[in-house]
């Protein structure tokens, strides 16, 4: 027994080592994650406060999406500002209970987006499917208790994994290769053969979120078919649209949790694992109000009278104009640090 322990290393705090080693790369880190960041943080809580203030947006739906809208924020708060700021203080490191932490609140939230979004699955088969029962199947109890469930079942989903990634021991440098404390990069950081318990939840999980996914799968063939006998054209786009946000959104975050514990497990920087992880913690909560705000008409014409109302006396197109003047910026500095890695090259060539 002494000898398996040999090689243990008493870890007291991680190194996130994700982000390239280009110098260039690294500047442009944090002014492009903030901006991605602030894109989240304003969608998010614009459809926070409009479902909130409206009372058009009163229904099932508008309730599910305020949560859904919360989680996202959560979500993304979670790793990206620790991030930036790192990457501003050229650290790397996270503490041991700091890590433990992002693990549990990372799966966590994730998880409780996965089974709000197949609440919100069923509830568009409610209401498309069996429009006459719907006000008693979807009672405000009942959604109540739905999004409840949810967040229950998202905690203790983070809590099963966190216990099973950290009651390994770890061998080894404490280098992880992602910005962030990830599953996957964090396994391959422990001692050969004690990730066995934690992959056995890994492998219960996914078992366990492709039978939700099948019964999303089968909740919107009954939503399709029962579409497709509606005679009215106009009423099978109004129904349609409803349901393709939904359905990217479903789409994106499945693809992109796959991507991400499929494929991050290598020991060693990529370049890919980097671009996984942003796939898979970014893109979602910065996107989700993209696509219910310009794929739904009634949160379109609320989103402009609220912004033509400015109720925080914000004026808009300053606003506007200083983003796009930052964004401007953004991609002159980007030119100018290519010129000089290209001056840096032929330098090198020369001595060489």
């Amino acid at each position: 027994m002494p000898e398996k322990l040999t090689n243990v290393t008493l870890v007291t705090q991680f190194l996130l080592l994700g982000l390239p080693d280009n110098e260039v790369l690294q500047r442009l880190y944090a002014p492009f994650f903030l901006l991605i960041y602030l894109e989240a943080l304003m969608g998010n809580l614009l459809i926070i406060t409009i479902t909130t203030i409206d009372q058009h947006f009163q229904s099932p739906m508008y309730f599910f999406l305020k949560n859904l809208s919360l989680i996202d924020i959560c979500y993304i708060s979670v790793t990206v500002p620790k991030s930036i700021m790192n990457s501003l203080n050229n650290s790397h490191s996270i503490s041991f209970v700091g890590c433990a932490s992002q693990v549990f609140l990372v799966v966590f939230f994730a998880g409780t987006e996965f089974a709000l979004l197949l609440v919100m699955s069923y509830d568009l088969y409610a209401a498309i499917c069996c429009p006459l029962r719907y006000e008693a199947i979807m009672s405000r109890g009942t959604c109540v208790q739905m999004v409840t469930a949810s967040w229950f079942s998202g905690c203790v989903y983070g809590s099963i994994h966190a216990a099973g990634t950290f009651s390994v021991h770890f061998c080894g440098p404490n280098m992880v290769h992602q910005f962030f404390c990830d599953i996957p990069a964090l396994l391959t950081l422990a001692c050969s053969g004690e990730q066995s318990l934690e992959y056995m939840f890994i492998i219960v999980s996914c078992c366990f979120a492709f039978v939700c996914f099948i019964l999303m799968v089968a909740s919107y063939v009954y939503i399709i078919s029962t579409v497709l006998r509606i005679p009215s054209s106009q009423g099978k786009f109004k129904t349609f649209s409803t349901c393709m946000p939904h359905l990217t959104v479903v789409a994106l975050f499945l693809f992109s949790g796959s991507i991400a514990y499929l494929g991050s497990t290598s020991k060693s920087p990529s370049s890919l694992n980097l671009f996984m992880s942003v796939l898979y913690s970014l893109l979602p909560p910065s996107l989700n109000p993209v696509i219910y705000s310009l794929r739904n008409r009634d949160m379109k014409v609320a989103l402009g009278k609220f912004l033509a109302h400015n109720p925080f006396g914000v004026n808009f197109h300053v606003w506007c104009n200083t983003t796009s003047n930052f964004i401007l910026f953004l991609k002159v500095l980007l030119k100018s640090q290519l010129v000089n890695i290209q001056h840096n090259i032929s330098f090198r060539c020369t001595i060489k």
